[in-house]
């Protein structure tokens, strides 16, 4: 079974990490920033209490003495949804000040898969310059741009459509792709 660690920042768009964490399979592991859970109950009304059934464990960002703030504790994947360009700045420059952040220096140095969901727009030179200097380091910078060619209804298709994008990333099962239907 598929090993997840998942990271909610400060960055508006937390019903992308509320949607991916409901529908990533496997063994799950969650953190969140203060600023995440700030963000959470003012854009959904949820409180991170309400997303610790989707997970195996929830952790405070604030613990650097947990698991994965160690290479010695293997996972198949560290997934940042939404993340913002400040925990970019932070990762890209080395700082390992939060388990967040040290999880991802962890990630790098493990040379363990890190998808980063940017949800910043628009971007400044210095955030673009540190996302290629983390796309250089082999993480996958996937901005929140939700694909349309599916023509979702409403926002949770939207979201899902999303979450679906992610989870091809992962190599785990997903939506149907753009006119997958005339590979038949």
């Amino acid at each position: 079974m598929a090993r997840y660690l998942i990271g909610m920042t400060g960055a508006s768009g937390s019903l992308y990490g509320v949607d991916f964490l409901k529908r990533c399979p496997g063994e799950k592991y969650l953190v969140m920033s203060d600023w995440a859970r700030n963000v959470l109950f003012s854009e959904t009304g949820l409180k991170p209490s309400d997303l610790e059934a989707h997970a195996r464990r929830t952790f405070s960002d604030q613990d650097l003495a947990a698991p994965f703030a160690s290479g010695s504790n293997r996972h198949d994947g560290f997934i940042i949804v939404p993340c913002s360009v400040s925990t970019v700045a932070k990762i890209a420059a080395g700082i390992a000040d939060t388990l967040i952040t040290r999880a991802a220096a962890v990630t790098l140095k493990e040379r363990m898969r890190l998808i980063i969901c940017v949800r910043e727009t628009p971007l400044s030179s210095i955030a673009l310059e540190n996302c290629l200097k983390l796309s250089r380091e082999g993480v996958t910078i996937m901005p929140v741009s939700p694909p349309m060619y599916r023509n979702p209804a409403d926002l949770a298709q939207l979201v899902g459509g999303y979450s679906d994008k992610i989870l091809g990333l992962l190599g785990e099962p997903s939506g149907e792709g753009w006119r997958e239907g005339e590979l038949e």
